[in-house]
């Protein structure tokens, strides 16, 4: 067999190789003098992928900090694989959510199923059962042959893997515009339940303990994932389909179920998901985090390819694998457990006290480096920010309420706007009832799934709306955090913590990083005054596709309990005699609505305002309100604005309509996009006590009539019956998925 030769360390420096595995010349140099000598091959390949964004956050770390992290039930914040936060009972529910963006462009099917999977691992790594999984996707508009490909594959790719592994995908969201056509973003949730007694971290500590490897066995795919996914998308970009992963749900079944026997096991010290950077990642962070070294041998890694080099190896991130630290002696008893699920478990080296990951490979030292160099001492980097102009010209425009000529019209244009129809197409084709603990499903504000053997609950969602954000990031930041709590609320539970993906541009371009660092600003302020802690997530830079940024994204996803299952409210009305209620005033807001982009093909002006202090009284008012039970339904009023909302909660079986009564610019008051509004509807017998405890306005009453009818000064302004409401609504992705182009 012949061995492959690979550049020695002085072709590596006079060639300046280490600059196609995403390094500077500066970083290069910076190595150099930590090592003392000039890295070989496999080294600088160690660096490469440690020091990427996507593994050390040296672009953002400056502005992650402004994130409030800590709170009261938070039992685990940034650092390990997952968050955790108390549920009480001496429970807990453990969440965060990723991207797999680039990967997603490139292998739609495999870039999103491997994000599933990934976002999987992170959660039973903690040592919990993962109950659920969401996602948050973004593609161009949905009329090219290419974004229509992307968006079915990327669906089948969740579908695939959820599905198959037996955990429910019970919500997310889907929203197109044309600033994602090259580059789509696929951010997968898992949201797992864990008793605190099993709470397990990614430390490698107790020297001479066993370095153990578990799982699927290494080959050559996703080698440099971890840089890949720190650059920019180009037409050649295709080159790098090596670099997407392929996962096997059925394995990672299998690997689930060993590490959750293996949890209850005390002869397991640390454990952590072979995930970015895979091998190199897990054995550095481990070692880091505990202070500690870690010693391997290459020969022992399970390999599925004949010929792996040292770099392949510990580059590859091939999926299904965890790395874990045992206690010495105890290593026949975890080969034993694995065994039992048909699964390597190898012994492949030791932690020691020298604070070094050294391997071998081939009876050589081929990397000797300090961990902490790898996980904790990449360089961090403070780049220069600038407003763009485009943020002043928007500021200074005056408010402008869009040509609207006739009501119905426009709502059943907006309701067939693919970023505000129905998802059906989308969450029909995931199990989400699967392990039947599933209470809302998708399709209402937030997806609640309850907690066996107890009367609590968990509701959960994705939330962003990126043109706010485009518009003005510190705003559209702010509104993101607000409105999935208002999601949270609306389904009778109190908003916990959330987990960001932060998704953004080039952070190298000054207008880029000035998004960046506004946008934390907003979320952070909101995540304070509405006692939501960040604890974790997910950075994703470098989303351009020929030098074109994406809308700056910060998806958030948030978890909020259900005290009691009497608490959970859906956003559809209920019964006839109903009393519907808005809450809120409405304002001339139409800056990055719905309404703005269809009559005027882009967006521009002011994003809506935010309260941020307005918006927890009244999500206050609301959830006290559903838990003394005078709440029949509740829907936050967001896209489309109360035209839209209105018309999503008719769309319920049994024939029901409504008549309400606006007042002021109809155009305004059925399409504005003011934040802070809920639509409720209230027992006629419980309108008293609603009303003293929820400050809102009377604007009609739920009937039998299968017709919306709206009413302005007495006089009918639109009438459209539910059925053609619904037909717009429900048939306009699958009517663009066939169309022809």
């Amino acid at each position: 067999m012949l061995l492959k030769l690979e550049p020695n360390p002085e072709q590596i420096k006079t060639e300046k190789l280490y600059q196609q595995m995403g390094l500077s010349d500066d970083e290069f140099a910076m190595i150099e003098n930590i090592l003392g000598r000039t890295p070989n091959w496999t080294e600088t390949g160690l660096f490469s992928v440690m020091w990427s964004e996507h593994c050390s956050y040296k672009n953002s770390k400056p502005v992650l900090k402004k994130f409030p992290t800590t709170g009261e039930r938070v039992l685990q914040g940034p650092g390990e694989g997952a968050g955790i936060v108390d549920i009480g009972d001496q429970q807990a529910v453990v969440f965060k959510i990723e991207s797999h963006n680039h990967p997603s462009a490139i292998e739609p099917y495999q870039g999103a199923a491997t994000g599933v999977g990934g976002i999987i691992r992170d959660v039973f790594s903690m040592g919990a059962r993962p109950i659920a999984l969401l996602n948050s996707l973004r593609f161009g508009e949905l009329e090219s042959p290419r974004v229509k490909y992307l968006f079915k594959e990327v669906v089948a790719g969740i579908a695939g893997y959820g599905n198959c592994i037996g955990i429910p995908t019970v919500g997310g969201e889907v929203q197109f515009d044309s600033s994602y056509e090259g580059n789509p973003l696929v951010n997968a949730m898992c949201v797992g339940l864990i008793d605190h007694k099993d709470i397990k971290k990614g430390q490698a500590h107790g020297v001479g303990n066993t370095v153990m490897y578990v799982g699927a066995k290494t080959g050559r795919d996703g080698i440099h994932g971890a840089t890949f996914a720190s650059e920019e998308l180009t037409e050649q970009s295709d080159k790098d389909r090596p670099a997407v992963q392929v996962g096997d749900p059925f394995m990672e079944k299998l690997l689930l179920e060993a590490c959750l026997e293996l949890v209850q096991s005390d002869a397991l010290v640390g454990i952590q998901d072979m995930g970015a950077a895979g091998l190199t990642s897990s054995s550095a962070e481990m070692a880091s985090k505990a202070g500690m070294g870690i010693e391997m041998n290459l020969d022992l890694v399970p390999q599925r390819e004949t010929g792996m080099t040292a770099y392949e190896m510990m580059l590859s991130e091939s999926q299904e694998r965890m790395l874990i630290v045992v206690k010495k002696g105890r290593e026949q008893e975890i080969v034993d457990l694995f065994n039992k699920y048909n699964l390597e478990a190898v012994a492949i080296g030791k932690v020691t006290d020298d604070k070094r990951l050294r391997l071998i490979h081939n009876g050589e030292i081929v990397a000797d480096v300090p961990v902490d160099a790898l996980a904790e001492d990449a360089p961090v980097y403070h780049k220069p920010s600038k407003e763009p102009a485009y943020f002043a010209e928007f500021q200074g425009m005056k408010p402008e309420i869009p040509q609207v000529d006739d009501l119905k019209d426009t709502l059943l244009k907006l309701l067939s706007q693919p970023t505000i129809a129905s998802k059906e197409w989308v969450y029909e084709q995931y199990d989400y009832m699967v392990r039947t603990n599933t209470v809302v499903a998708p399709g209402s504000d937030a997806s609640v799934v309850r907690i066996r053997g107890t009367r609590k609950a968990l509701a959960m969602t994705t939330d962003c709306n990126s043109r706010y954000v485009y518009l003005d990031p510190e705003t559209g930041g702010k509104i993101a955090v607000a409105e999935a709590a208002r999601n949270i609320v609306c389904s009778g539970a109190e908003p916990l913590a959330i987990t960001d993906n932060l998704n953004f541009g080039n952070p190298e371009k000054p207008e880029v990083f000035w998004q960046i660092e506004k946008a934390a600003d907003g979320i952070s302020e909101a995540c304070r005054v509405l006692d939501t802690p960040v604890i974790g997530g997910n950075v994703s830079l470098y989303n351009e596709t020929s030098g074109t940024a994406i809308y700056p994204t910060p998806v958030i996803g948030m978890v909020g309990l259900v005290t009691d299952l009497d608490h959970i409210t859906t956003q559809h009305f209920k019964q006839k005699g109903d009393l519907i209620y808005l809450v809120g005033e409405t304002k001339d807001e139409f800056g990055g609505s719905e309404l703005q982009k269809l009559v005027h093909g882009r967006i521009f002006g002011k994003a809506p305002e935010l309260n941020i202090q307005l918006e927890k009284e009244r999500q206050s008012q609301i959830l006290t309100a559903i838990r003394a039970g005078v709440v029949q339904s509740a829907h936050d009023v967001s896209e489309g604005g109360l035209g839209t909302a209105l018309a999503e909660c008719l769309f319920t079986e049994g024939g029901l309509g409504a008549e309400v009564n606006i007042t002021g610019n109809p155009v305004s008051a059925l399409f504005s996009e003011t934040q802070s509004r809920f639509l409720l509807s209230v027992k006629r017998e419980h309108q008293a006590e609603f009303e003293s405890l929820v400050d809102a306005k009377l604007i009609g009453e739920v009937n039998e009539s299968g017709t919306l009818r709206v009413m302005a000064d007495n006089q009918p302004v639109l009438e459209a019956s539910v059925e053609e409401l619904k037909a717009a609504w429900k048939g306009a992705i699958p009517c663009l998925l066939k169309s022809r182009d």
